[in-house]
């Protein structure tokens, strides 16, 4: 018996996959990496110094 307890995908609330976890597909999984690489997602902080010194 497995307690192991099933969470939704982030992406579209269906029930996780174990092959693609926390995601329930391949299509969720890359489209949450779409949204990361253009910066869709954006982590509180202060701006960066891009000013190299």
């Amino acid at each position: 018996m497995s307690t192991r307890k099933i969470h939704d995908c982030p992406g579209c609330c269906k029930p996780a996959e174990a092959r693609y976890e926390p995601f329930c597909s391949q299509g969720c999984r890359d489209r949450d990496l779409l949204r990361w690489l253009d910066e869709g997602y954006r982590i509180p902080g202060p701006p960066a110094d891009l000013d190299p010194e």
